[in-house]
């Protein structure tokens, strides 16, 4: 089951006593619980936090039968379980204990391993949502689309009292990309250095944190809309900020590579989510190839050939070439331009 922000309001309403959510990123499955444990906060304002892939059977036992202090539900919460670390005799001690707890609201997270853009839990954790789904509310917190991550970026700035000035929260994305954790940290930052007021775009600008795959995309677009001198210029602060040489050209690299295969993909009318799975792209591939697919639709095939031949020119001059590593930068930029621009 996908995870339903009004399910899970339904839920809550309802009484349930076990909420499991799992993904493949903590800051996702961790979101969502945070959502029921303050819903939860008013009746059951004492919480109990169990820590650890595998708390010991006997801590989760006492605290499904203690009785709460306030005279409400007694509120557990198991951040990062492993249901795999626990023996088989054990998770079934597990089991029967969360969905058989009375007058105990038990709030899980689980992260599983994800490969070629979806989650692939094993034989023990399929049983023990299977068994969380039937005793209560078992869902998986899907990756966020950019409407979705634009809403948690306003949500995540008003909670610490501050908002997004138009266009602030979007350039706070381009910068920082989908991953969660980062982007979360980042609006608290800017929350603080806007006095939590408005967080504008010259914040964003001035002290947003920023990926180097994100500032080689920066470069790569500038490339692509004749603006030279400006992707020189991005080159020069990269390097100044003590960037491998070849750390740049593999990100640049690996741009190029995100670009031709969404172009690919466009001829041969292929969903973005397929290419993902064709090419292993784990974790944030649904911002990178989104944005890469949108560069796409401005190249030709030979244009992106001939940039590849000179990435891959690069690499090897920067391996082996006397020229110092920010000549043979720069003079790969120059033609990239020169390739895009025929």
């Amino acid at each position: 089951m996908l995870y339903s922000e009004t399910e899970c309001r339904k839920r809550l309403k309802n009484g349930c006593g076990l909420f499991c959510f799992y993904a493949g990123e903590e800051a996702l499955a961790r979101t969502a619980a945070q959502g029921v444990l303050q819903a939860l906060a008013p009746e059951a304002p004492e919480t109990l936090t169990l820590s650890g892939p595998a708390p010991a059977l006997e801590e989760i036992e006492l605290a499904a039968g203690t009785v709460s202090f306030f005279g409400g539900r007694r509120l557990v919460y198991l951040p990062l379980l492993r249901p795999a670390a626990y023996a088989e005799k054990d998770l079934a001690a597990l089991t029967d204990t969360l969905t058989g707890a009375e007058g105990t609201v038990f709030v899980l997270t689980v992260v599983i391993e994800e490969k070629y853009g979806k989650l692939r839990p094993g034989k023990r954790e399929q049983a023990f949502f299977s068994a969380c789904e039937r005793a209560g509310y078992c869902a998986q917190v899907a990756r966020p689309g950019r409407r979705e991550l634009l809403a948690m970026l306003a949500g995540w700035a008003e909670q610490s009292g501050a908002g997004f000035a138009p266009g602030a929260a979007e350039a706070l994305l381009e910068r920082c990309g989908d991953e969660l954790t980062l982007l979360r940290n980042e609006t608290e930052k800017l929350a603080a250095f806007s006095d939590y007021g408005t967080i504008g775009r010259e914040a964003v600008a001035a002290l947003g944190s920023v990926t180097l795959e994100a500032d080689t995309f920066d470069m790569v677009r500038m490339v692509s809309a004749g603006s030279t001198a400006q992707a020189l210029q991005k080159l020069g602060v990269l390097l100044a900020m003590q960037n491998e040489p070849l750390a740049i050209a593999g990100a640049l690299t690996g741009n190029y590579l995100d670009i031709y295969r969404a172009l690919l993909a466009r001829q041969s009318r292929r969903p973005l989510a397929q290419l993902a799975k064709d090419f292993g792209y784990t974790g944030r591939w649904s911002y990178r190839l989104e944005n890469a697919d949108r560069t796409a639709a401005r190249c030709t095939r030979p244009q992106l050939e001939r940039c590849l031949r000179i990435l891959q020119r690069l690499d090897l001059d920067l391996k082996r070439s006397r020229l110092g590593a920010d000549v043979l930068l720069q003079k790969a930029v120059c033609e990239l331009a020169q390739a895009g621009a025929r």
